[in-house]
């Protein structure tokens, strides 16, 4: 596969071997593709919705590869051979696809979500896709080629209104480190969990878009950050060095400020929780607070506060923007309600508190009619309206009446002469044709021919012809072949039919031929595919008089 014009090249890496064989590694704006020297064809491609992840080789390894692990289980390794900048080539290729494939799997999932619906609404589709792709007549790409409206999908993507994914509040936790062999831990991050830290703690984003890369490499910045006391604030003594060190001030000034702030929700009061024990008194008397608190207290103050402040930043990372719309509800029912006599003088969030809690939507009145949604296949139709009638002349209701009066009239007025309906020679050629093997009997021995194959042949058949149609549309649509794109496509739909008549075609005459010898049922699909195998040959031989 050839790069396209309109392709933009993001990085070129040279000496990339794959499989034993030297080659340049190609980092595009919607794919990474690997060509072999010498040659100007990509014999590697994949789209980066297509990739799930990627693997790097550890340190120390003698060969410095990079690894790509499709969705569908494959995977592609690439070998960096340039022995002075093989580790520094690796890391770009590493670096650009750890910021691109973040992008392409919010696309992918859009458009895998789009191919289950339409395949799950169209069983005729269903059956087509089996046919072809499952069958590996055609690939996937192919099939999807000219059905997928991408338009729709990256609209619905650059949406400004689309709901973003929550945070997990267990995400650190996930992250489980793993021995490396030599009294080391090794963590492995991906792109969600990394995106979950600087939505979770801004401070942390801010310490990297300061430091890295030109003060540290990404590697050595998130092996600070696991060894740091930011990470494990656990413990009581922190590090002069540490570069987190004012993460963790500011996350404690966050936490005071968030405690002085109080909570908005004027139902909970937090001031009333205490620990009471049911010893004397049942609960009812208070025991005097001890002021001095031994170094165990301590921690386990500090990992309570840490966990506070963890699930505190993790609902703000998921709520900022409902409190902006919250807020803006709280103004207008200030406004509203300030104005009317029988709210008592109540504040507003406090009523609007309340009335969430009795108040439920699955029980309120229907407040208008249920509308339909007008769902239009050609809107042309609907917006011309019907077309007016050309001719101005109508017959009127009388004017019917008088006519099948006269008509009646005439049918009793009418004396037969059978002899002379029709000449003898007329006669004489109608009984030829209406005779058993006669001009006009044709049509019902092809009806007793149908009803004599069964209804899965017919169904099978009705799919095959429906695959043929499905090939022969592609390879139709490569012509003019004017472009080096369509070339390619065209050998490449010559090769999908003569594998589609040796795969499917030919069993299916095989199997014709054993049960019903008289009946030649694919007669059509062959003349349809011949003359796609002429116009080929017919084109292949003005491109080799060309060329010559």
């Amino acid at each position: 596969m050839m790069a396209a014009l309109s392709e933009e090249v993001l990085l070129v890496v040279k000496r990339v071997r794959q499989r034993k064989q030297d080659g340049t590694l190609y980092l595009m704006t919607e794919r990474i593709a690997w060509g072999p020297e010498g040659k100007d064809r990509f014999t590697v491609s994949h789209l980066y919705a297509d990739i799930r992840c990627q693997k790097i080789s550890p340190d120390g390894k003698a060969k410095i590869q990079l690894q790509l692990v499709l969705h569908t289980g494959e995977s592609t390794t690439f070998h960096f051979a340039n022995e002075s900048t093989a580790l520094k080539d690796r890391d770009a290729a590493k670096d650009l696809l750890q910021q691109l494939l973040p992008k392409f799997k919010k696309k992918a999932n859009k458009e895998l979500e789009e191919k289950n619906r339409m395949l799950q609404e169209d069983p005729v589709l269903f059956q087509l896709y089996k046919d072809l792709v499952v069958s590996q007549v055609i690939s996937a790409e192919e099939f999807w080629a000219s059905r997928l409206k991408l338009n729709s999908v990256d609209h619905a993507l650059s949406n400004n209104n689309k709901q973003e994914v929550g945070i997990s509040a267990a995400f650190l936790a996930d992250i489980r480190p793993q021995t490396d062999g030599c009294n080391g831990l090794k963590y492995n991050l991906t792109s969600d969990i990394i995106e979950s830290i600087f939505r979770t703690y801004p401070a942390v984003k801010q310490k990297y878009a300061e430091n890295v890369p030109h003060n540290l490499t990404e590697k050595e910045f998130w092996t600070r950050f696991f060894q740091s006391h930011y990470f494990h604030r656990d413990r009581i003594n922190t590090g002069q060095q540490d570069i987190f060190s004012e993460c963790a001030k500011q996350d404690e000034k966050g936490l005071k400020s968030m405690v002085v702030q109080g909570v908005k929700n004027p139902m909970v009061d937090l001031m009333s929780l205490e620990d009471k024990t049911l010893d004397e008194g049942y609960g009812s008397l208070t025991a005097p607070a001890n002021s001095s608190k031994t170094v165990k207290e301590n921690s386990n103050s500090a990992i309570i506060k840490r966990f506070n402040h963890h699930s505190a930043m993790v609902l703000a990372a998921g709520l900022r923007k409902v409190e902006a719309s919250s807020d803006q509800a709280s103004e207008t029912s200030s406004t509203d309600g300030n104005s009317r006599d029988s709210d008592f003088f109540q504040p507003p969030i406090k009523k609007v508190k309340l009335q969430e809690a009795i108040e439920y939507e699955d029980l309120q009145n229907e407040s208008g009619p249920k509308t339909i949604a007008l769902n239009l296949k050609k809107s042309d139709r609907y917006s011309h309206g019907p077309v007016p009638l050309q001719s101005h002349h109508y017959s009127t209701s009388q004017d019917i009446i008088n006519s099948v009066s006269s008509i009646q009239e005439e049918m009793n007025c009418y004396k037969p002469c059978l002899t002379r309906v029709m000449s003898s020679g007329a006669a004489s050629s109608a009984i030829t044709a209406l005779s058993p093997g006669g001009v006009l009997m044709q049509a019902g021995a092809q009806q007793a021919v149908s009803q004599l194959v069964p209804t899965d042949v017919q169904s099978e058949l009705k799919h095959l012809y429906t695959a043929a149609g499905e090939l022969l549309r592609h390879f139709w649509s490569c012509f003019p072949v004017n472009t080096p794109f369509l070339e390619e496509k065209v050998v490449k739909m010559q090769s999908n039919l003569e594998r589609f008549q040796s795969t499917k075609l030919h069993p299916f005459q095989e199997k014709i031929q054993r049960e019903y010898l008289s009946t030649n049922l694919t007669g059509h699909l062959e003349e349809m595919i011949q003359a796609a195998y002429n116009k080929f040959h017919a084109w292949q031989t003005r491109r080799m008089m060309r060329k010559t």
